[in-house]
């Protein structure tokens, strides 16, 4: 079996990339929630700061790694984005860290996920004035979108999506 030189190690080393993990429940196609952890990048390929769990997932197509282990055995597992119904973050600011954030449109929505399930909460639209609408919002090309809730942040796979209906704004 061949042995590698320190210097084979560190040439290794300096290509590797530091991740940090990011608590979140994935729920699955099948009915599966597994809750575990994301490999996020400290930069972000596309913009300044931090990758999200978002970029994550819009990145590209087919596996990702999440550790689906308790901290004391930890085991990775690699999961399909086109099986992920819906994500839960532990981290409910995540959304709020995207840059234009305080300027988007907000509205509220219900959303019926393929899954039967119905969550309600916020969307936010990223589009000029006029076509701020909920169908622009449904037409963006991003696979995975934030969803708001009230005591929770959601990234929800569009390809899921059944229904999306807006409610009117209660003052």
């Amino acid at each position: 079996m061949p042995v590698s030189s320190p210097a084979q190690t560190d040439l290794f080393s300096q290509f590797r990339v530091e991740k940090t993990r990011v608590g979140a429940t994935l729920i699955l196609s099948n009915g599966t929630a597994v809750h575990g952890c994301f490999f996020i990048a400290g930069n972000g390929r596309t913009h300044p700061g931090p990758e999200s769990v978002r970029d994550l997932l819009n990145s590209e197509s087919g596996f990702f790694p999440f550790d689906s282990g308790q901290p004391e055995s930890s085991v990775t597992v690699l999961y399909n984005r086109d099986h992920i119904v819906f994500v839960e973050l532990q981290d409910n600011n995540e959304a709020s860290r995207d840059p234009g954030y305080d300027l988007a449109i907000e509205k509220i929505a219900t959303m019926l996920m393929s899954n039967g399930m119905r969550l309600r909460g916020a969307v936010r639209i990223f589009r000029p004035q006029g076509s701020d609408r909920l169908s622009d919002f449904a037409r963006a090309p991003e696979t995975f979108r934030y969803l708001e809730a009230k005591h929770a942040t959601y990234i929800v796979n569009v390809h899921h999506l059944v229904e999306l209906a807006e409610e009117p704004r209660v003052l």
